[in-house]
């Protein structure tokens, strides 16, 4: 599959001077082995993959010396390969489980930037911010690797030329053909149920009938529910897999902002605080904190106290929550607009963009604030052509931003101050 994150590896391989490592973050199967893999394949003459959840018996040579000439030569006797500097990538992966492999990125940095290295691991972040780990903080390059988003699906399904057209009418704020239109709305509520997850996208477009799309993201969840009891202590385990089941009624009520007493009875920040960070940290979810001003960037003032949890991907919640194709259009049309805002969510993540939402005192909100083109900007969602909003209006008439975007299912424009965006294109933003 065609991903953007190719791209920024290509970039990275072609820097000339102050090279370091790359390390992917991302959540499991979410293609960071896969996309890796294929670009050494493409880009090099040899690579040398080492995975240290499964090639254990590695992991002791890293104990004694972690020397850039001392692990190349360990390497190419234990894969029996050559390492050509520029023309070998060396491939880290699962990097989680050899904490001495990540220090050893550092001196690859400072004594040998000639050897090509990336390095990545599901559960990184959470080893990291959990463990006395000793990472290589200012010597290695980072990126997270998302889910598919609409724009990478669209790829997949060959759509290319509509993807272009999508872009122009965005650029232009011009409608795009009513034809066009239509089929776009269709993908998207396609995207909706099936998600970005590379495994289920194939299913879906193989058409497979012995291992079903939805059969596919029941294995992931059930591979994450795995991870936070094997990965954490017994009693924090049970609060993190309830935490993460509370997700889909969370975002099922009028208020989606997360409320521990919707996992359990009298639950505070202080029981299941360390549980929604672990899941943050595994990039099973994603965190977008409330900001109380409009006319300053969002992170200035956050309400620490208020946030929404969303899922990583919106097909994993489809299924979490039931929803199919049969019944996405019957569902009540607070849950539809639960679902629309985690696709939204995942959208802007995959664009680099920290998730806000803005709220005040007397109940008006916007469900994104962002930083464009150096201003602050309000995003209305809207799951249908309904777009009528008293809370983006309060907000226009108290800060007076540059433009509001407003994304609903109603075609490409520009009125009243407000870029109408239709749902499929929120990859545009």
């Amino acid at each position: 599959m065609k991903r953007k994150i190719y791209n920024d590896l290509l970039n990275w391989k072609n820097l000339k001077n102050n090279k370091m490592p790359l390390i992917l973050y991302g959540a499991r199967q979410v293609g960071k082995t896969y996309i890796v893999t294929e670009f050494g394949k493409e880009n090099y003459k040899n690579m040398v993959y080492v995975n240290f959840e499964q090639d254990e018996k590695i992991i002791p040579y890293f104990e004694t010396s972690i020397s850039p000439e001392e692990i190349i030569k360990v390497l190419e006797n234990f894969y029996h390969t050559e390492i050509i500097p520029r023309q070998t990538l060396i491939f880290f992966d699962e990097i989680q489980n050899c904490n001495r492999a990540l220090t050893s990125l550092k001196y690859f940095a400072e004594q040998a930037p000639e050897y090509d290295i990336i390095a990545a691991g599901s559960l990184l972040g959470v080893s990291i911010h959990r463990e006395n780990y000793s990472f290589p903080v200012g010597k290695v390059i980072m990126k997270t690797v998302y889910p598919l988003d609409f724009e990478e699906f669209l790829w997949a399904n060959q759509k290319e030329i509509l993807v272009e057209k999508i872009k122009e009418s965005f650029e232009n704020n011009t409608p795009i053909n009513e034809g066009l239109h239509k089929e776009a709305l269709d993908l998207y509520k396609e995207y909706l149920i099936v998600g970005g997850m590379p495994m289920a996208i194939n299913s879906y477009l193989e058409k497979s009938d012995i291992m079903k799309y939805s059969d596919i993201q029941n294995l992931i969840l059930s591979a994450y529910t795995a991870d936070m009891a094997k990965y954490t202590e017994n009693s924090q385990s049970v609060k993190t897999i309830s935490a993460y089941e509370s997700i889909p009624s969370q975002l099922g009520k009028e208020n989606k902002k997360f409320q521990y007493t919707m996992i359990q009875k009298g639950a505070r920040a202080s029981l299941f605080g360390e549980s929604i960070d672990w899941l943050i940290h595994a990039g099973l979810v994603l965190k977008c904190d409330k900001t109380t001003r409009g006319d300053v960037p969002p992170n200035m003032y956050v309400d620490v106290s208020s946030f929404k949890i969303y899922m990583n991907d919106v097909g994993l919640l489809s299924n979490k929550a039931k929803i199919t194709k049969n019944n996405l259009e019957e569902y009540n049309q607070l849950y539809k607009g639960a679902i629309t805002e985690n696709y939204v969510a995942t959208q802007l993540a995959s664009n680099g963009y920290d998730l806000y939402y803005w709220e005040t005192m007397n109940g008006s909100e916007v469900d994104f604030i962002i930083i464009r083109d150096e201003k602050v900007i309000p995003i209305e969602v809207k799951s249908s052509e309904n777009t009528k909003s008293k809370s983006l209006n309060s907000f226009v008439n108290q800060y007076k931003p540059k433009y509001s975007i407003r994304v609903s299912s109603k075609n490409f424009g520009f009125e009243n101050n407000i870029k109408s965006v239709p749902l499929y294109a929120v990859f545009c933003i």
